[in-house]
């Protein structure tokens, strides 16, 4: 991964060690990612609401909830990569981390060198089994980089915010995006407005608009665009 693409990165560090956490974020702004931080899972959660972030970096031993078990809790809802944190370095705590959803782990000291390198990593696993072009559906198929919705091999006529959600919602494979998050990039003045967005898209794409396939909501958290395995 090119440091012109760092910029790019948005990274959420987690850590109630105001020390450590200032540290972490100093590196990181230095190495070229955009960083924000938090001290604790509930603080964090309440920033997830409001902000997109491309990566977790997340303490183990923290109060009220620790690394895992915000991890577990995440990954009902959300597949933003985690880097875990902690101070126990044994095998069964590894295995625990790894079994919560965490996609890499980090045992306390080490080289904030050694940070970017794993960071950098998992990116590059990402973008080997990015998604491509096109998102299947149901009948539908729905190219982004084209902006162009297909049923059955038929033109589907889409507005601009309906085109500007699809692109979205496509993007993530099957993973939730908040109404929040929704709403700040199609650039709406509401999360309500989105959600009148979403019900004129229903409208184009299911068989039944009040009992959603395709475009589903996610109780209190956003929608997802149920996608077919490639």
């Amino acid at each position: 991964m090119l440091n012109s693409h760092r910029s790019d990165i948005h990274i959420l560090v987690v850590d109630d060690d105001n020390r450590i956490r200032k540290l972490l974020k100093s590196y990181l702004v230095k190495s070229g990612f955009r960083v924000s931080e938090c001290s604790s899972a509930k603080h964090a959660r309440a920033k997830m609401n409001g902000l997109c972030f491309d990566l977790l970096i997340l303490d183990v031993m923290m109060p009220e909830e620790t690394g895992f078990e915000f991890t577990r809790k995440l990954r009902q809802h959300n597949d933003i990569p985690i880097i875990l944190l902690t101070a126990k370095g044994d095998v069964n705590n590894r295995i625990e981390g790894l079994k919560a959803g965490a996609d890499d782990y980090i045992s306390k000291p080490f080289e904030p060198e050694e940070l970017v390198l794993r960071i950098e990593s998992i990116f590059k696993r990402l973008a080997s089994t990015a998604v491509g072009p096109k998102v299947n559906f149901g009948p539908f198929s729905y190219n982004h980089e084209l902006s162009k919705l297909v049923k059955n091999d038929m033109a589907v006529h889409l507005t601009s915010s309906e085109v500007k959600l699809l692109d979205i919602l496509s993007r993530k494979n099957g993973g939730v995006v908040t109404r929040h998050s929704l709403s700040t990039e199609i650039g709406s003045k509401s999360e309500r407005a989105v959600d009148i967005q979403i019900i004129r898209l229903r409208q184009k794409i299911e068989n039944n608009p009040s009992i959603p396939e395709y475009l589903v909501t996610v109780r209190g958290i956003g929608y997802r665009l149920v996608v077919e395995s490639p």
